[in-house]
């Protein structure tokens, strides 16, 4: 067949809006199909945070409808462009102009089934609308997770051969809610059984997504062993398992225009393993925007990322006071979410004065400038379906600290004493204490073998993960299963 015509549906796109990593997967993985030869479009909700003026948002229709199980549902379409790639926009006050995407500080939205049950056929009918005929739907966790039902079990001609798949960028969140919504969803109930929705007496996307698409990808390679057994699984793994020859582990890209250090636009000194050197240039202004002491010949480490238990937050936590009290290094930690790390982070610089800083909150240009002047980014994380940001670290000479899990055990190469080589530092324990001494054995080849520190950075900045492998990858798994 020529190159595939995909309709990419996803909750969150940057830079529109963003609250994770799907939004940098749902800007930049569209990009690269597209540069490949791919026909893309992609569709995402309009929720009141997204900046129409910044990023031109032109009305394309102003009156569409969809017919939900009990009623109809009438809302507007927006398109806008960056990276020549057309991202159409569904407006609809009722469930997406509010403060949060999926929550507030007060919890979960008690609508967010009925929020995407509609954006589900919202993203169906605007291809319709647009007469785009997919190939290949690409659905992005739970809240597109009907999206392959309905294709499955509804005879639309439109639609007649367009296949699915359905990409699970973390199976912690899968959508779970009570059975009220299957008459709006317009769910057959002869569908919802234990094979397909149906979880302990409610409804699961994710779980119906993963029934009825024709192929299912995670985010690593290590990431789909692990979702198959019951530890990783979050109660799917039988059904993953069933279905693991439709399961494929496609490790995700980064956007190499937005992260690189020798064009990087938030940074002071633009730098490349040919110029290793400059890169204390970045330390100094990061040490001095931080307010610690500025000292390139000082270990320095750095935390970007959400304040969630999944990350790992209680052994950095106990590790970072351990090393503050007992090594001669730095810290900053920049991040937001949970009440209690916020609060331990935020009192950081009170407890060690020039030695921690913390910003409670996310800044793009201080993520970009701690990615480039830091010597250690750490991620402790419990499990981590890929990690964009050990991937980030690694091209900016930044060398990572990982629990080796998922991605993060897929990306970095542990570091061989003897000879120098490697990429990173890991652990394997759920432990403080492992992580404490993960982070002592950095800091002692920091100031005890500094060339196998500069062999390191060089060779983590030679590494590739652009979107250019992965994406052939998924473009030859959509020819794979539209050629069926």
């Amino acid at each position: 067949m020529n190159m595939p015509k995909v309709l990419f549906v996803s909750s969150e796109i940057a830079p529109y809006a963003k609250t994770g990593g799907l939004a940098d997967v749902g800007s930049s993985l569209p990009k690269a199909l597209k540069s490949q030869g791919a026909d893309v479009i992609s569709v995402m909700p309009l929720y009141s945070s997204v900046d129409r003026a910044k990023y031109g948002l032109a009305q394309v229709f102003l009156s569409s409808c969809v017919h939900m199980g009990n009623c109809e549902e009438w809302y507007s379409v927006y398109k806008a462009s960056l990276g020549g790639v057309d991202t159409y926009f569904i407006e609809f006050s009722k469930y997406f102009d509010r403060t949060g995407i999926y929550h507030t500080k007060a919890g979960e939205y008690a609508d967010n089934a009925y929020r995407f049950a509609f954006f589900c056929r919202a993203a169906m009918q605007t291809a319709k609308d647009l007469r785009f005929k997919p190939d290949v739907i690409h659905c992005n966790d739970w809240q597109t997770g009907l999206i392959p039902y309905y294709i499955r079990k509804e005879e639309d001609f439109f639609f007649n051969g367009t296949k699915t798949v359905i990409t699970i960028h973390n199976i912690g969140y899968q959508g779970i809610f009570g059975t009220d919504v299957l008459e709006y969803a317009k769910i057959d109930p002869a569908d919802f059984h234990a094979e397909s929705f149906e979880s302990f007496g409610g409804i699961n996307f994710l779980k119906g997504g993963i029934a009825y698409a024709d192929k299912i990808t995670t985010v690593s390679p290590s990431y789909a062993k692990e979702i198959q057994g019951e530890t990783g699984g979050g109660g799917l793994h039988l059904l993953l398992s069933y279905r693991r020859y439709d399961l494929e582990g496609i490790l995700n890209g980064i956007d190499t225009d937005e992260w690189n250090p020798e064009t990087d636009k938030y940074i002071p000194q633009n730098f490349s393993a040919e110029t290793l050197h400059l890169k204390k240039i970045n330390k100094l202004a990061l040490q001095k925007r931080f307010m610690l002491e500025e000292n390139e010949n000082t270990a320095l480490f750095g935390f970007v990322g959400r304040f969630a238990g999944q990350k790992g937050l209680h052994l950095l936590q106990y590790a970072a006071e351990k090393a503050l009290n007992s090594m001669v290094c730095q810290f900053i930690i920049i991040g937001s979410g949970e009440t209690e790390y916020e609060k331990y982070f935020g009192s950081l610089p009170e407890l060690y004065p020039l030695r921690a800083s913390s910003f409670i909150g996310y800044s793009e240009e201080a993520a970009h400038l701690l990615e480039a002047g830091a010597d250690f980014f750490v991620m402790p994380s419990l499990y981590e379906p890929c990690g964009l940001n050990q991937m980030y670290s690694l091209g900016y000479g930044t060398l990572p600290i990982v629990r080796a899990t998922g991605g993060l055990d897929d990306t970095v190469k542990n570091y061989n004493e003897l000879t120098g080589e490697g990429t990173g530092f890991k652990f394997h324990l759920i432990d403080g204490e492992a992580l404490y001494n993960t982070i002592g054995w950095a800091v002692s080849t920091y100031y005890d073998r500094p060339r196998h520190i500069e062999q390191m950075r060089i060779s983590a900045m030679k590494e590739n993960f652009g979107w250019e492998n992965s994406a052939s990858r998924y473009i030859n798994l959509y020819k794979s299963v539209t050629s069926v």
